[in-house]
């Protein structure tokens, strides 16, 4: 049996009205702050959620209970009201009420024309949005008059077998029903999710008396509002249309301008007074609203009426820009201005992007994993890439899955596609360390290495040379050159962190593998390095091949004679990025991959090897396949080189001491910070302690000077962070290295979870990418023991995070609520997790006095 709904599940909108977006959505709420702000906004009903989730189950309500409101034969029109304007809503339905005897009382008031348009419209909207008739039988060319309305009307009759509804509580009911019906259907949940919508979001629905806009001078409709929705400069923007209704004047190529204007007629020569009051009615929305709205206005006989006020639309840029404005103006406080930002919008202003107007053919999906868009030319290979970029090209290099002999190419790329990895791969890594739009895990792609081309999903091959674009903020490449938006760092972006840096309570730093990485992160204003991964120092030419002896010695005496002509080298990189920091600190950790990253494995790359180490083949590729581990992130890696062979962790300390000292000054020490990744025992630090100890004071002894430095261990492996009481009392720091540390907890190799990632999230088994967002109960938990068991066994020990988390808002909280003193994240990451760490501490104290945005 339906249910009845009571006259008291709906209520008319005063000024004292009992109403809250919770309860009746946003729009309601806004017309109520409208209405007290002395705006002539017509008489308005609200339903509020619970009365449209009964409609949607076969509920009635009292429709002349609703009608009596608006007196003798109105005109209504009904429209969404969701709790968060950006989650949608079904389209809204004008002029409901119109019916034969409206239409001839129309045509005597207003004339034929106008009471055609106005009945015409009521029947195509009803007809399609709310009886599904197709709406082919109902389009009109040009505007319609007798003729096409009574072929509508015919068109219904036909297709319903009954005349169109000539009651208008008849009318109301099926639209509400109608409405309330889409709201809850699969594709529109599905969206509205997609939009950041909980499941159970609610839908209100909002019943307004019309202004119809059709009628005698000056009639007609249109919107206006006070900044541009691209970058949120001052300007009045919008159209007026002439006889027309709701937001017609958008769509119409006859619509006026607003301001006077050289290029054709306007709305402030048309009707100065009406312009002049839309201009006030801004300036007190801004001012009382505490935002930049966009006003629906009508004019019926030249009386303006307010059908509505919403947030303006706006693109990144304009949204950071306004928050600025009105925290500069007064209108909302630096804190306030902080909390209305998304972290993850700044990464837009840091990158271009792909224009949202612009089409797209969508090629191929993947891991969003470093954010930003690029043209260029398929290459397949590293070796093509520098070859491209030596001729001035622009490429798009395009790998099963990258390694660190990659790194040159990635380089001289302009953006990244592989078919393997997920957040965390090497490649999804150093895209974002190099500020690259970067595409992982693109597994329906298929590589042919040997003819070199890929594969669509549907069967489209694309060769070396083929032109796409690739668009890291959505994981998506696109064919062809897509017209992309250039980035934009303006004195808002800066403004606005300067702010942010006032009220956050944790420091942030930046992951830099060199020179120019950490160029960025000091642009960025990154309170340090928090990580320096040494091992990407020795991918040049030159450098690789001194390696590469270092590894064929097969002796101690031999890895140390190269390791000497390394040494070099490293003081000099060292020395750069010390003085390029200035006072702030710089955390290196030694050396850390798998010694077999650094040789080849084509046959031509050995063949290459043998010739320059002078040995046959034949024992090169003994010595490669040695090297060999089948799972090598587990294998002969960190610490375990520094224990196997002591000579190399010996040599790179010697490199940092000796850099430190050249980089200090009489004002200015620098003491560098030591960090030895994967450990798992404490006897691994104190043996290596021991010998970095040995090397500091040979090389204290060796040049006279007198230096500082810190030692610390990257937590990286479970047993590590259990044990942090006994390697923390041996130590200055300790730095969780989230990305080694979630994949051990898990069990999953980052670079191949992006095979099936999507769909564990898909049915519930993740809330979320590990790798993408911290998992708090599992990867947190040991994070919180051991930062509590370290700081137990050691007072003032320092405690961070450097693995990509160290960017992510959400592990940022984390990190702060368990007492860590720093996040560390990729350069490109530093402004989101500056801003992220602001909104924290931001929350945690904003004024009890500040206006809340429901308080109008």
């Amino acid at each position: 049996m339906q249910k009845r709904l009571d006259p008291e599940d709906f209520a008319v909108i005063e000024e004292t009205t009992d109403m809250a977006a919770r309860t009746h959505g946003g729009r309601a709420k806004c017309l109520q702050r409208l209405m007290r702000l002395n705006l002539p906004v017509p008489k308005t009903v609200a339903l509020p959620f619970q009365t449209v989730r009964d409609l949607a189950s076969g509920g009635r309500i009292d429709t002349s209970a609703i009608l009596k409101h608006f007196g003798d034969a109105p005109l209504l029109s009904v429209r969404p009201s969701s709790e968060d304007p950006d989650w949608g809503g079904p389209g809204a339905l004008l002029n409901i009420g119109m019916n034969d005897a409206r239409h001839g009382e129309y045509t005597n008031l207003l004339g034929h024309e106008a009471a055609d348009q106005l009945y015409a419209r009521f029947v195509q909207t009803y007809s399609v949005q709310v009886a599904h008739l197709d709406p082919d039988a109902f389009e009109v060319s040009g505007d319609a008059n007798e003729v096409s309305l009574r072929a509508m009307l015919d068109a219904y009759e036909a297709e319903m077998d009954e005349p169109f509804p000539q009651d208008p509580g008849t009318q109301l009911a099926d639209v509400l029903k109608s409405m309330a019906r889409a709201w809850e259907g699969t594709s529109a949940r599905l969206l509205r999710q997609a939009r950041g919508a909980p499941a159970d979001a609610g839908l209100g629905l909002v019943v307004q008396a019309m202004a119809p806009g059709l009628g005698p001078p000056e009639s007609g409709s249109g919107v206006i509002q006070f900044v541009t929705s691209d970058r949120g400069e001052r300007q009045i923007t919008g159209r007026y249309l002439s006889q027309s209704q709701g937001r017609d004047a958008l769509r119409d190529a006859a619509a006026v301008y607003l301001t006077r204007d050289p290029r054709g007629p306007s709305l402030e020569e048309l009707c100065p007074e009406a312009f002049d009051k839309l201009v006030e009615y801004g300036t007190i929305c801004r001012t009382r609203l505490r935002e930049e709205m966009q006003i629906e206005f009508t004019l019926d006989g030249g009386n303006l009426s307010i059908l509505d006020a919403v947030r303006i639309q706006r693109r990144p840029h304009a949204a950071v820009r306004i928050a600025v404005a009105l925290a500069e103006d007064g209108v909302i406080s630096k804190e306030e201005a902080l909390l209305r930002i998304a972290p993850g919008l700044l990464s837009d202003l840091m990158h271009r992007q792909v224009d949202p107007a612009a089409p797209r053919d969508v090629l191929a999906s993947g891991v969003a994993a470093s954010p930003g868009a690029a043209t260029g030319q398929l290459v397949f290979t590293s070796t093509a890439a520098q070859a491209a970029a030596a001729r001035g090209e622009a490429v798009i290099l395009v790998r099963r899955e990258t390694s660190s002999e990659d790194i040159r190419g990635m380089h001289a790329a302009q953006g990244i596609l592989t078919e393997r990895g997920g957040m965390t791969s090497h490649a999804a890594v150093v895209a974002r360390g190099l500020g690259l739009p970067g595409v992982v895990g693109a597994s329906k792609i298929a590589l042919n290495r040997r003819d070199r081309t890929l594969t669509t999903e549907d069967g489209r091959v694309f060769k070396p040379g083929d032109v796409v674009t690739i668009d890291g903020t959505t994981g998506t490449v696109l064919a062809g050159a897509v017209p992309l938006l250039e980035a934009d760092v303006d004195e808002a972006f800066r403004t606005l962190l300067i702010w942010a840096d006032e009220v956050r309570d944790i420091k942030v730093r930046a992951n830099a593998d060199s020179y120019a990485e950490a160029e960025v992160a000091k642009t960025f204003e990154a309170e340090g390095i928090g990580l320096c991964r040494t091992e990407h120092m020795f991918f040049e030419e030159d450098r690789l091949t001194l390696m590469r002896e270092m590894i064929f010695a097969d002796s101690a005496d031999g890895r140390a004679a190269a390791l000497d002509r390394l040494v070099p080298m490293q003081v000099a990189d060292f020395t750069e990025l010390f003085r390029l920091m200035e006072d702030k600190p710089v955390c290196i950790r030694l050396f850390d991959p798998p010694l077999h990253e650094f040789l080849p494995k084509s046959r031509d790359g050995l063949r290459d090897l043998a010739d320059a180490m002078g040995l046959s083949l034949s024992r090169v590729t003994r010595i490669v396949e040695a090297l060999d581990e089948f799972n090598p992130m587990l294998g002969m890696r960190g610490v375990r080189l520094g224990v196997t062979f002591p000579e190399i962790y010996e040599a790179q300390s010697a490199a940092i001491f000796m850099a430190a000292i050249a980089a200090s000054t009489e004002a200015r020490k620098v003491v560098p910070e030591i960090m030895i990744p994967l450990v798992s025992a404490s006897r691994e630090v104190e043996l290596l302690r021991g010998r970095i100890e040995a090397v500091a004071a040979a090389v204290r002894t060796q040049t006279g000077e007198e230096f500082d430095y810190k030692l610390g261990v990257m937590v990286e492996t479970p047993r590590a962070a259990l044990r942090t009481d006994e390697i923390a009392p041996q130590v200055s720091f300790l730095s969780f290295g989230t990305n080694d540390l979630t994949q051990m907890t898990y069990g999953l190799s980052r670079d191949d979870a992006g095979r099936f990632m999507g769909e564990y999230v898909r049915q519930g088994v993740f809330p979320e990418d590990p790798f993408h967002r911290l998992d708090i109960e599992g990867v947190g938990e040991l994070l919180s023991m051991g930062a509590e068991r370290a700081r137990a066994a050691q007072d003032g020990l320092t405690l961070s995070i450097c693995g990509e988390h160290g960017g992510d808002p959400d592990s940022i909280a984390f990190c702060r609520a368990a007492g860590f003193d720093y996040v560390s994240c990729s350069p490109f990451r530093v402004p989101v997790a500056r801003l992220a760490a602001a909104q924290l501490a931001a929350a945690d104290s904003r004024k009890e006095t500040e206006p809340s945005t429901d308080q109008w």
